[in-house]
């Protein structure tokens, strides 16, 4: 079985430099070219669905690689985490003057803000939902379609390899084999491991 773990492309939330986490933004004018080069690119994979995060950025991402001709399924488990807490959707230059003892807390990840999630907890919803998709027997190849964070917990805690940094539209194609997931392909994706 094939998983191409895809993030989404650049939104409106990335123009205007607001605190994403689960700010429900929509892809920019260049986040749906991006998606749209990335739909190209994907169309040699025989991608049988595609799971997305609910978040709009993710949801129209998956649309684009869709075309209309692959089923989309949403599952909530995928989200973003919302590290941010009270900074989520504020612009980062007027968070900083406004509440820079936030904004330094911010560096941490494993400091949760007012209103926030916790580090462990969006860890254990991230590995719930790997366990689930990884367990589809049914599939040869499917597409989920996240974001930054659930990609870098993807590496960091699940495959537990290290660190990754990801640009829009950034993809890694996994394959199980025998029981162990095999980085077979990647782009935008930069492995600090």
């Amino acid at each position: 079985m094939k998983i191409l773990f895809i993030r989404h492309g650049r939104t409106t939330g990335d123009d205007e430099d607001r605190y994403g986490g689960d700010y429900d933004d929509h892809l920019s004018v260049q986040g749906q070219e991006q998606a749209k080069i990335l739909a190209e690119e994907l169309k040699k994979y025989p991608v049988e669905y595609i799971v997305s995060s609910p978040l709009m950025r993710a949801r129209e991402t998956a649309e684009i690689i869709s075309q209309g001709s692959i089923p989309v399924k949403i599952e909530p488990q995928l989200k973003e985490r919302n590290q941010y807490g009270v900074l989520t959707g504020k612009i980062k230059s007027i968070a900083k003057h406004q509440q820079p003892e936030l904004v330094e807390k911010l560096k941490d990840r494993f400091e949760t803000l007012q209103g926030a999630e916790s580090y462990d907890k969006f860890v254990n919803r991230i590995q719930q939902a790997f366990d689930i998709l990884i367990s589809n027997k049914k599939n040869n190849c499917v597409a989920v379609v996240w974001h930054g964070g659930p990609m870098k917990v993807l590496f960091r805690e699940i495959l537990m390899k290290g660190e990754v940094e990801c640009g829009d539209c950034a993809w890694v194609e996994l394959e199980n084999k025998n029981q162990d997931l095999i980085i077979v392909n990647s782009k935008k994706i930069e492995f600090l491991f």
